[in-house]
């Protein structure tokens, strides 16, 4: 396995000792001359290892630890320095630096900290499918997670599905609030009784009503016969309400009613039907605001917000992504009947600094298109169909940059989006960009770009 090493360090003699050595040794070396610099070469290309002074101007060691954990958890970072404590030595190893060594450098320590990384690489690799079978032993009803957040949200849930007390799950949308509540069904004594799902923003405001508690026949104009609701379907189970924000006015007062008193009556009949539901509720929008603007009751927040969950979106908890990611490319491979083998490191370094506004769902979607339209056993950057514009967009955000840094960096963005549009030929990029391509590969040469 090729490992690529980014040393970090405002002295050039340091920077360029440390290339030679580790150069001869089979490692590929990449420089930066600040933090600043760091960071842009992390978001366009792919890094193993991060070797980085702690004292630097500007933004120092510790704080670009801090920021390449946010951009890829997975990144090891390796903190050098002359003045180093034992307290920051502990506090740089809780942040998450795989090791901490002090100038003058010791060669054959830092040589065991950097074949310490590469040997957790490997292992990370080669037992990812065995990591996924345990997770999946491991997690709350099949749910795959390594996120502290995400775990924190299911330990609430687990414990909240003994009872049949109502929860309201919040999150944006794909964060999986309806697999969340299946989990909780599951693991609930309803769990060999219905569970029911409806999502209100999926329906016109008319027939939610109907759909909620059922119709007699001549209820109104093309009620032509007696309709079973949700809430009779879910009797003895669980019932899914989904965009609970979305409900009228007027049927959120009929639920609060079934809430208190476990009954309620068919559209267009005065008999009470007795249920024993339990009913979980998710909404991606903010109650609390609606209630303020009177869109929503406010004694009916209170009767759903007994049991709170909030799920994490997906750029939340980035340490996920290649757990979900592997999970969706044996699940679809198995479902298409193609021998994939997983992804790329190139596809995911990229789908580690992808934002996801789509979330779990979004992951998803791009890893099934991948699964489907690879030639290859491994799928690769230009199988995800990921936005060109998003490398772009990441480059202009660059902490610390000077106007040349912010500008350099702009410029390798569109070219990186530009030569992924173009599948890498670069005769096409050269005229999607407007330029002949011998400047293209004078920029190429200039930025050090593959």
């Amino acid at each position: 396995m090729t490992v690529t090493i980014l040393i970090v360090d405002d002295e050039a003699a340091q920077r360029s000792a440390l290339a030679g050595f580790l150069a001869k040794k089979g490692y590929t070396i990449l420089q930066a001359e600040s933090a600043a610099k760091a960071l842009e070469t992390v978001r366009f290309q792919t890094i193993d290892l991060v070797l980085t002074d702690l004292r630097m101007p500007g933004m120092d060691g510790a704080q670009l630890l801090t920021e390449l954990k946010n951009l890829n958890p997975e990144l090891e970072v390796i903190l050098m320095t002359a003045f180093g404590t034992m307290e920051e030595a502990v506090q740089a190893m809780k942040n998450g630096a795989l090791d901490f060594i002090t100038k003058p450098i010791d060669l054959g320590q830092m040589e065991l900290s950097i074949a310490r990384a590469v040997e957790r690489k490997h292992l990370i690799r080669e037992n990812q499918r065995l990591q996924q079978l345990v997770a999946e032993r491991l997690s709350f009803n099949g749910i795959l997670t390594r996120s502290e957040a995400m775990q924190k949200a299911l330990s609430i849930a687990a414990r909240a599905a003994v009872s049949r007390t109502t929860v309201l799950i919040l999150g944006e949308s794909g964060t999986g609030k309806e697999l969340v509540a299946k989990a909780i069904h599951l693991a609930s004594p309803r769990a060999t009784k219905p569970f029911v799902a409806v999502n209100l923003a999926a329906l016109p405001e008319s027939l939610v009503e109907s759909e909620l508690f059922g119709h007699e026949k001549g209820a109104f104009t093309g009620a032509d016969r007696v309709r079973t609701g949700r809430f009779e379907a879910a009797n003895d189970g669980t019932l899914f309400i989904d965009e609970v924000g979305d409900m009228p006015l007027p049927i959120q007062a009929k639920l609060l009613r079934v809430l208190q008193e476990q009954a309620f009556e068919r559209l267009g009949s005065s008999t009470p039907i007795k249920v024993d539901v339990r009913l979980i509720a998710a909404t991606n929008r903010s109650l609390e605001d609606l209630v303020k603007t009177r869109a929503f009751r406010e004694d009916l927040y209170y009767r759903l917000n007994v049991v709170r969950i909030e799920l994490p979106p997906l750029r939340e908890r980035k340490s996920d992504i290649p757990l979900l990611a592997e999970h969706f490319v044996h699940q679809f491979a198995a479902e298409n009947n193609r021998p994939m083998q997983g992804c790329t490191r190139e596809a995911m370094d990229l789908l580690m600094k992808y934002p996801f506004p789509g979330n779990v769902r979004e992951l998803q979607h791009l890893i099934e298109q991948a699964v489907v339209l690879s030639r290859d056993q491994w799928i690769g950057v230009e199988d995800l169909g990921l936005p060109a514009a998003t490398a772009v967009a990441a480059a202009a955000d660059i902490p610390g940059g000077t106007f040349t840094d912010r500008v350099e960096a702009f410029e390798r963005g569109l070219i990186h989006a530009a030569l992924q549009e173009a599948s890498g030929v670069q005769s096409r990029a050269a005229r999607a960009l407007g330029i002949s391509e011998r400047h293209l590969r004078y920029k190429l040469q200039k930025y050090g770009m593959k």
